[in-house]
C-alpha cells in the first residue's frame, strides 16, 4: 500500500453560512512557513481551495455509493461520480471569489468547509 503524507498549508476560519444558511465570506489563515507561496495572489479573481474534510465521520470513508443530495428518489451513485462528502479520502474541492489578502489572511466568499478545516492547498483558478 502506498503511503503519502499530507501538510496542512493553512486553516480555515469561519463558519461557512451564518444561521438562516446565507453563505459568509470565510478566511484562510496560511501558515507563516508558506508565506512566500502567496507572491501576486492578489492578482487572481478565484482559487481552487483543496481541504481536508476533518469533521467526516470515520466509518463514511467505506461509503462507496449514496442517493445524490441524500435524497433517496435520486438513484444510488458512485461516490466518484457525485459531490458528496462521504469518499475514501475525505478531500474537499471549491472555487472561491478572492476578495482580499491582509498579510498571511484571505477573505473569501463560496467555501464550503468548516471552521478549523486543514487546507491542504491552493490553486488559481
Amino acid at each position: 500500500m502506498l503511503r503519502m503524507t499530507i501538510e496542512r498549508v493553512a486553516t480555515v476560519i469561519g463558519p461557512p453560512k451564518d444561521a438562516e444558511g446565507s453563505p459568509l465570506p470565510q478566511i484562510i489563515e496560511v501558515l507563516p512557513e508558506y508565506e512566500d507561496c502567496l507572491l501576486r495572489i492578489e492578482e487572481r479573481s478565484h482559487l481552487w481551495v483543496l481541504f481536508w474534510m476533518s469533521q467526516l465521520d470515520p466509518e463514511h470513508r467505506d461509503v462507496q455509493q449514496v442517493h445524490p443530495g441524500g435524497n433517496r428518489e435520486n438513484p444510488l451513485t458512485g461516490v466518484f461520480a457525485t459531490h458528496s462528502p462521504m469518499r475514501p479520502n475525505p478531500i474537499g474541492m471549491t472555487r472561491v471569489r478572492l476578495i482580499s489578502r491582509d498579510g498571511l489572511r484571505l477573505t473569501v466568499e463560496g467555501l464550503d468547509a468548516f471552521d478549523g478545516s486543514p487546507v491542504i492547498d491552493i490553486k488559481s483558478g
